[in-house]
């Protein structure tokens, strides 16, 4: 299990020592991304006179909100990813079973060619004998 990081970051103009399992460089990010939603926030009409709690209620479901559709994103990934994964499969199926099939018909071919060559040299032969025999 990895250590615990605790460093200090400043939320809306206020130092705050967070710590968890998570890098400094990571705990600094959520931090920075929490800001930019606060500076987002204040920047709407009416936000300043919403009371403390409501703004409080008011983030928190922004928050959640984004996770949910991030969450739906994700699940969608994963399932173009999983059809991704099918499709790959099949293909490969697909390649394994043509290589198969040529290599099958390549034997066929060659079997083909020697059978071929054998009746051309019986040919040759009986030629040679038609023309001994006419002689």
């Amino acid at each position: 299990m990895s250590s615990k990081t605790k460093t200090q970051v400043i939320i809306a103009g206020k130092i705050y020592t967070v710590s968890g399992y998570e890098s400094e460089e990571y705990l600094q990010k959520v931090a920075a991304y929490l800001n930019s939603k606060i500076s987002e926030f204040r920047s709407a009409d009416g936000y300043s006179r919403l009371s403390p709690e409501m703004r409080g209620i008011l983030m928190n479901l922004n928050t959640v909100d984004e996770y949910f559709k991030m969450q739906k994103k994700v699940e969608e990934l994963e399932k173009e990813t999983a059809a991704k994964d099918r499709e790959v499969y099949e293909l490969k199926h697909e390649l394994i079973t043509s290589r198969i099939r040529l290599e099958s018909a390549e034997k066929e071919v060659s079997s083909l060619q020697e059978r071929l060559t054998e009746e051309e040299k019986k040919t040759i032969q009986l030629e040679a004998q038609l023309k001994s025999q006419s002689r």
